[in-house]
């Protein structure tokens, strides 16, 4: 069974063969230049991912200190609550 250097060897020749000599440059530079291309876009792309605002995040929970601001939140029954008002 043929190795890779065999393969290698019989796809180039097979390049020959199809395309011709002179045709195998000129298919080499197009995609040197594809190639080139496609890096380009995949750097912009990454460029503005990097300089898309970040996504929303969720209101922070309130910390201890903000917590203990109202030890005593109203209850039920008071005032607020509908509770009887001075007649």
């Amino acid at each position: 069974m043929p190795g890779p250097s065999e393969w290698l060897v019989v796809a180039i020749v097979a390049l020959v063969v199809i395309f011709g000599a002179k045709k195998i440059p000129e298919m080499a530079r197009s995609l040197g230049r594809a190639q080139s291309e496609f890096k380009k876009g995949l750097r912009e792309g990454q460029q503005e991912l990097g300089e898309a605002p970040p996504a929303p995040q969720p209101p922070a929970q309130a910390s201890g200190a903000e917590a203990q601001a109202s030890p005593n939140p109203p209850q039920a029954g008071g005032a607020e609550a509908g509770g009887p008002q001075g007649s």
